[in-house]
């Protein structure tokens, strides 16, 4: 089975670079992107509000948002924030959709004190990734994990789990229905980004690195980037 690559658009920025400004146009206004940066707290970029130029910041309707047939972009601007169904004091911004044309769903989940998650649907596999805040994730043994900033976990499908948090957490979601294949069983998994080894990128500006197994179980696989900004 060829696993299906899903790309989670994260970056940070690793160093500081000067930025050089054309005379006229677009590129030519102040950016958010500045050495402000590196003041910000990891995945900042994911929670804040527009990454617009900021003379256009406060323009009514401004998005960067793309959809086209085989792929789509959807930026912090355009996101849409309401209940999530079966999460308790949770809002979430879906990115993906079936309705999209896509097989699987992906959301940000903004959690609140006193949260906690829903449990998706049947035979639904489940991975989230901390952005913002601390979780903590208990199975159904009462086994817990406490899930930081950079923190990952893939739940199985039809596993009892629970997300929990006690103060304001930000997580990316993605669920897709499992393709189960006889004799070959997915695990819970839990990690962080930090202790994956990084994957070759010859002649690129980004550092990647990949989350699941490389294995027959694991039907989709998820993607980190860590971007340097150059101009």
């Amino acid at each position: 089975m060829q696993a299906l690559q899903v790309f989670l658009l994260l970056s940070v920025t690793l160093s500081l670079v000067e930025v050089g400004y054309s005379d006229g146009g677009f590129c030519s206004a102040p950016s958010v992107l500045d050495s402000e940066t590196s003041s910000k707290p990891m995945y900042w970029k994911v929670t804040n509000p527009t990454l617009s130029p900021s003379h256009l910041q406060d323009l009514p309707g401004f998005t960067r948002s793309v959809f086209k047939r085989d792929h789509a972009l959807i930026t912090p601007e355009s996101h849409v924030f309401s209940p999530l169904p079966d999460w308790t004091n949770t809002l979430g911004a879906y990115l993906i959709t079936p309705a999209m044309g896509s097989h699987f769903v992906m959301y940000l989940a903004n959690m609140q004190e006193n949260s906690r998650s829903g449990l998706p649907p049947n035979d639904v596999e489940r991975f989230v990734f901390v952005v913002k805040g601390t979780v903590t994730l208990t199975n159904g043994y009462d086994f817990s994990n406490k899930l930081m900033v950079d923190s990952y976990a893939y739940l199985p499908p039809n596993f009892e789990h629970s997300l929990s948090g006690s103060e304001s957490s930000t997580l990316v979601v993605f669920e897709q229905r499992y393709s189960a294949l006889e004799n070959h069983i997915t695990e819970q998994i839990v990690g962080s980004t930090d202790k994956q080894p990084l994957l070759e990128t010859p002649g690129e500006v980004f550092q990647l690195r990949k989350l699941l197994p490389a294995s027959m179980p694991y039907d989709f696989n998820i993607h980190v980037s860590h971007n340097l900004l150059l101009d």
